[in-house]
């Protein structure tokens, strides 16, 4: 039953009566002895896709993916035909794909950002008969208009499988949507450790203060990092166990990660999701876990000591209470390793899905 609309003109309520009912006049009569508290409508930034692929590609015929069933278009700022996303509302964006090895042709999947800069990829230099899926997911950030998509290594002798399964998938959505009062600084820049080049931002934002937030936010924490490089186990006995670092950090919403000792410390009790893609080296195994404090929850493992390279993936959700360190730990033994180089093989990934009550009543106070 329509009984009122409410008008918001330039901060001003205005009460416009639909019909002439007693409700209406009991309504008005109670506004004007007690006001009536209705909060705003607020409208927030949605865009999400995910898609996936029926039919194998060859490189050298295909370079970008593309998808023929999309599954979710929130907003339709993904685009199947070309395989791309277009970013109307600037923020934090999360993305994950998955791919799988054409027998006898190599696989090499990159997911790029403006058509210049690989984000992360998916790799196996094997050429077997075999087939083989991988995954690959990371959080970056997006300004308006940027675009984001998957390329495939355009030699003939990479390839793509899929078939009505389907075995190809790429999805990602806004996870934060971009505040300057909120996000702080997104980046996405290589810098070596004490280097600081021109136009990149500090490790910490000197002209945010994290403590004074807006009173009515939600708490927001999230990262997203990278490694260029490999990391070879050498001991053959037992010693401390060392937080797997990273050098690049294309997200680090509230500063909670710190890539030089490879830890992200809980500001915001609740429920968090991580994720993790490590490299397997040749000749060497891999064995990575994602800690907490000293407590095992995840792991990835491949005891393979062929000459291939190939992928590892893992996620999960876990619960945290403030001051709690999530970090990745890789075997350190001479047998074991992880690798990377500039295509970013090795990433880690993590935000806060959930805040418990304890940080929302905290943070609206």
């Amino acid at each position: 039953m329509k009984i009122l609309q409410i008008h918001r003109p330039a901060g001003v309520m205005v009460w416009r009566p639909c019909r002439t009912e007693s409700f209406l006049t009991l309504l008005i009569y109670l506004g004007c002895v007690t006001p009536l508290h209705i909060g705003p409508m607020i409208s927030s930034p949605r865009s999400a896709f995910s898609a996936t692929r029926s039919s194998s590609a060859l490189g050298g015929t295909h370079r970008t993916v593309t998808f023929d069933r999309l599954l979710v278009n929130i907003g339709d700022d993904f685009n199947p035909d070309t395989g791309r996303l277009r970013c109307r509302f600037p923020g934090a964006y999360y993305f994950s794909f998955t791919v799988e090895k054409f027998p006898e042709k190599m696989l090499s999947v990159m997911l790029v950002k403006n058509g210049l800069e690989v984000q992360a990829m998916a790799y196996d230099g094997y050429r077997n008969q075999g087939r083989k899926v991988h995954s690959q997911s990371v959080l970056i950030s997006l300004k308006l208009i940027d675009t984001v998509y998957l390329l495939l290594q355009e030699s003939p002798n990479y390839a793509i499988y899929s078939n009505v399964g389907p075995y190809i998938t790429f999805s990602g959505y806004l996870v934060y949507p971009e505040s300057t009062s909120s996000v702080g600084y997104l980046n996405n820049h290589l810098s070596p450790p004490g280097l600081h080049l021109p136009g990149c931002p500090p490790p910490v934002d000197p002209q945010y203060n994290w403590r004074r937030r807006g009173a009515h936010e939600e708490p927001r924490s999230a990262f997203s990092v990278a490694r260029t490089s490999s990391a070879l186990g050498k001991s053959k006995g037992r010693r401390e166990r060392e937080a797997l670092t990273f050098d690049v950090e294309y997200v680090n919403i509230g500063g909670h990660f710190n890539k030089t000792s490879g830890r992200f410390t809980c500001h915001f009790p609740g429920a968090y999701y991580f994720a993790f893609t490590v490299g397997k080296h040749p000749r060497r195994a891999v064995s990575v876990k994602l800690m907490t404090g000293r407590e095992v929850k995840a792991m990835v493992f491949d005891e393979d000591t062929s000459r291939r390279r190939e992928m590892q993936s893992q996620s999960l959700l876990l619960p945290l209470r403030r001051g709690e360190t999530v970090w990745l730990y890789s075997q350190q033994d001479e047998g074991y390793a992880v690798y990377s180089n500039q295509g970013r093989y090795t990433t880690f990934s993590g935000f806060l899905v959930y805040p418990d009550s304890e940080s929302l009543d905290r943070n609206f106070s």
